[in-house]
């Protein structure tokens, strides 16, 4: 479904700076009372929230992937969590980079957004976003000018927790954690989303700084901070420019799959061993 883009839409430079970026995510935006692409491999984040047969089908994707990549099963729980992870990660780069880039932070209902993952695309509709005071598009129909720096993180704070409430109400029976471990999963993949895309944006040392403010530690429903610190022995490793690392408030399970791997930011990755993997990369 080819979809143009619209007239002065707050979120268009973002999104195509994301498409620039990340060959493997494209954002369409839905005008005004254009119907949410359905079927062939399309979700709905309602549909997710709901956990019914649109959740079924979505997890089929990651049960037949662990399956063929690795030759055997992951747990059920273990399979919901890589769903979640799947689409959290580029969803919650809706709001945040928007909010990185040009100070807009758009409301994301999760009726108003499909999914596509095989083709790495997602529909949305963008009717309200907060932004500054001296914003140039504070004028348009839905917008909420906002006070300060602040204000405007809360704002994407809130428009992200009003997303996922509804999305994780069907996820996480299926993952079967605790509210504190799946909201610590939202935090995780907040950060790391727009970690992995201002570096690739050239911007990795600025998103560092912003994503500590953005997420704080204290902010509720979140769980976690942003928490980054620098590798040690990554600057000698690393061709003399130390690297970030954080660890992952929450787990992914992926080790009970493959236990001889983890992932780079995983709690239980070693720090020598994180120098190690991005050196062999450098």
């Amino acid at each position: 479904m080819a979809v143009p883009a619209l007239p002065s839409s707050p979120v268009a430079a973002a999104y195509a700076r994301l498409a620039g970026a990340f060959a493997g995510l494209r954002v369409d935006e839905l005008a005004g009372d254009a119907p949410l692409p359905r079927g062939t491999g399309w979700v709905t984040a309602a549909e997710l929230g709901a956990g019914g047969t649109g959740l079924d089908g979505f997890l089929a994707w990651d049960e037949a992937q662990v399956k063929r990549d690795y030759g055997r099963a992951a747990r059920p729980d273990v399979v919901a969590g890589f769903g979640l992870h799947r689409y959290a990660w580029p969803v919650c780069l809706l709001v945040t980079l928007p909010w990185f880039l040009d100070r807009r932070v758009p409301r994301l209902p999760a009726r108003d957004l499909s999914f596509q993952r095989a083709l790495g695309r997602i529909a949305v509709r963008v009717e309200e976003f907060a932004c500054l005071p001296d914003d140039p598009l504070a004028g348009l129909p839905g917008a909420r000018v906002v006070a300060d720096g602040e204000a405007l993180r809360a704002a994407a704070r809130d428009a992200l927790a009003e997303h996922f409430e509804e999305v994780l109400a069907g996820f996480g029976p299926r993952m079967r954690r605790g509210r504190r471990a799946l909201w610590g999963m939202v935090t995780d993949e907040v950060v790391e989303s727009l970690w992995y895309i201002a570096a690739l944006l050239g911007e990795e040392r600025r998103a560092l700084a912003e994503l500590e403010l953005l997420m704080p530690g204290t902010a509720r429903p979140y769980v976690g901070s942003a928490g980054f610190r620098e590798l040690p022995g990554s600057a000698e490793a690393c061709g003399g420019a130390a690297r970030a690392t954080r660890d992952r408030a929450t787990c992914c399970f992926f080790y009970t799959v493959r236990p001889e791997d983890t992932c780079l930011t995983c709690p239980r990755t070693a720090d020598a061993e994180r120098v190690r993997r991005l050196a062999a990369t450098a």
